[in-house]
């Protein structure tokens, strides 16, 4: 019974740690894609810089 709550254990968490890792993958899409476009949006404007920081 041990080794069957182990290994349950042990694919539970790495589903996890793999579903984690494909949700960040995807926030890491989201932000290039948004830094992308404010890069084209401010680059038409004359501005060197277009982050405000």
């Amino acid at each position: 019974m041990v080794p069957l709550l182990l290994v349950l254990l042990l694919a539970l968490v790495l589903f996890g740690a793999g579903f984690a890792v494909k949700v960040l993958w995807w926030v890491a899409l989201v932000v290039l894609v948004l830094w992308l476009l404010g890069f084209v949006a401010r680059s038409g404007s004359g501005g060197s810089r277009w982050y405000r920081w």
